[in-house]
């Protein structure tokens, strides 16, 4: 059975549509940070406003503990909404209940954006009697339910898998075009497709590399995780992060890469750090003598060395699929940003299909000063994406009519 998209739902005019979207932006101070996935639910929900329909959005933000927190309100996402869309969008400062039906009321033909989903722990409880019980308050304020958070859809929540059941609903724009994205990642890749994966542990990445190993021409190793495929050949990493734990799957996992002929490429050299600061004295090492810095055993690698970052940028530029997931240092200190840096230009230059994988890589590139239109596709779901990778079923897909090849 194909995904069900807006086009199932028939006419929408005069219609109350309630949109989940994925509205977890990151604030400081009341301000939003990186509006990227404020940004990316635009197109749907102007598709539904030209439709006719009454827009109500929601979305959870952080994690609240299931109760009302103010400074997980999503009250200045409405502020940004509205900006991007050209008109005002109304807060409802509820969830559920007659203060958001009453905000519905007030506004048809526009768009209402609902209180933070969590605020009301049925939304994550893990009784689906109680999910049900919020969807169904969900569901008594429209007609129709559009799931459009992709960075949710791996999760069995209530505004994510219940209310999907409780009306006639479908995918919106951006959950079809990131599950197009990955399945070309998935099933039909054009060649050569490298796969550049990052970020701070293996463990989070185990699922991805057994799954894609069989279907990959490189596979390139940066971030933190990369020291325990150094430790895997045996080289000392100083007090480098290191899941001793994990170094008997990435043995297998360099055996498997060998045995298939995919070219798995791990750093030759790194920046190593005095210790875990901004500002931290540096310097570069073979991969195999980081210890033999100045800063001895003490010392941490923070980032790939500029030989790796040259390597690494050759492979993904001469690739025509990328698929980039995780930083390749703490590119969040500028003195160890240069690795990601340099992945993410050669990524803009991708022949074919390149993507940014979401959660940190989208947060690295804009911090970097790339813009989203830089690259083939910018995903807005990281866990999700990485889950869709690894095989796994999907619960915010399947009630969607989705079924995996």
């Amino acid at each position: 059975m194909a995904l069900r998209e807006l086009e199932s739902l028939g006419a929408l005019d005069g219609k109350v549509v309630l949109l989940r979207c994925d509205l977890n932006v990151p604030l400081k101070d009341g301000r939003i940070t990186d509006d990227g996935r404020v940004r990316a639910s635009v197109p749907t929900i102007r598709t539904l406003l030209d439709a006719g329909a009454t827009v109500v959005a929601m979305s959870h933000l952080g994690r609240p503990e299931g109760a009302p927190d103010p400074q997980y309100s999503l009250e200045p996402v409405a502020r940004r909404l509205g900006e991007l869309l050209g008109v005002e969008v109304a807060f409802a400062g509820a969830t559920v209940g007659s203060a958001a039906a009453d905000a519905v009321a007030a506004n048809r033909g526009g768009v209402v954006l609902l209180e933070n989903l969590r605020f009301d722990p049925r939304e994550t409880s893990k009784e689906a009697g109680e999910r049900a019980a919020l969807a169904a308050e969900l569901a008594a304020l429209g007609d129709v339910a559009v799931s459009d958070g992709f960075g949710v859809v791996h999760r069995k929540q209530a505004s994510v898998y219940e209310l999907m059941q409780a009306l006639p609903s479908a995918a919106g724009l951006l959950i079809a075009t990131e599950l197009d994205v990955l399945e070309r990642l998935t099933e039909r890749p054009e060649r050569p497709y490298t796969v550049v994966l990052g970020g701070s542990k293996v463990s989070d990445k185990l699922g991805v590399i057994a799954h894609l190993l069989p279907r990959v021409d490189n596979l390139l190793i940066g971030g933190g995780m990369l020291f325990t495929f150094l430790a895997a050949q045996g080289h000392p990493v100083g007090k480098s992060l290191l899941e001793a734990d994990q170094l008997d799957t990435v043995r297998g996992y360099l055996a498997e890469a060998a045995e298939r002929g995919v070219q798995l490429v791990l750093p030759t050299d790194v920046v190593v750090a005095s210790g875990f600061s901004a500002d931290a004295e540096h310097e570069v090492a073979a991969a195999d003598a980081i210890e033999e810095t100045r800063f001895g055993a003490e010392g941490i690698g923070l980032d790939i060395g500029p030989a790796t970052a040259r390597a690494f940028a050759e492979i993904v530029a001469g690739s025509t699929t990328v698929f980039w997931n995780g930083p390749m240092g703490v590119f969040e200190f500028p003195a160890f940003a240069a690795g990601t840096r340099a992945v993410a230009e050669a990524l803009t230059k991708v022949s074919g299909l390149g993507v940014v994988g979401g959660g940190d890589s989208a947060a690295a590139i804009r911090q970097l000063g790339f813009a989203d239109d830089d690259f083939g596709h910018v995903s807005t779901g990281g866990g999700a994406s990485l889950e869709f990778l690894e095989g796994k079923l999907l619960p915010g897909l399947e009630v969607l009519g989705w079924e995996a090849a």
